[in-house]
């Protein structure tokens, strides 16, 4: 029993120190400040802090008990597509920080058609998600 005690409080520090590295790096690259910039609502800001942190604790909480969630396959669509727009942000504004995108058109000397570059990395992923999701890990 003290064994499973001390795994599950182990756990918790593990999972809390790496919510932490990812909270700190969200706030340290200025993401949460270029959301509220960009969506008119900074006045929020400290809301949107808030909430990150609240998420991060609530999300390392599920994945170490594994809480059931029984709300059916609506919520796991909404969950779905508020992960994938949450996911894609993070991609695209740590690619943005690094400046990725200018530098690697630099390098190859690609003047034209980079929207639709950008757009079809998009679709990419979105299919490989879907295939993922639809025939499962093999």
């Amino acid at each position: 029993m003290w064994q499973q005690i001390f795994l599950g409080l182990l756990g918790l520090c593990s999972g809390t120190i790496i919510a932490s590295g990812v909270a700190g790096l969200l706030i340290g690259l200025s993401i949460i400040p270029r959301y509220a910039g960009i969506t008119h609502t900074a006045d929020h800001i400290l809301l949107y802090e808030d909430m990150c942190f609240l998420g991060i604790f609530l999300g390392n909480l599920f994945c170490l008990f594994r809480f059931p969630l029984p709300l059916g396959t609506p919520f796991l669509l909404l969950f779905g597509v508020f992960s994938g727009i949450f996911l894609g942000g993070w991609i695209l504004a740590l690619a943005e920080v690094a400046d990725m995108f200018p530098v690697f058109t630099r390098r190859i000397r690609l003047t034209q058609g980079l929207p639709l570059i950008i757009l079809f990395i998009a679709l990419g992923k979105l299919t490989g998600t879907l295939f993922f999701y639809y025939f499962g890990w093999q």
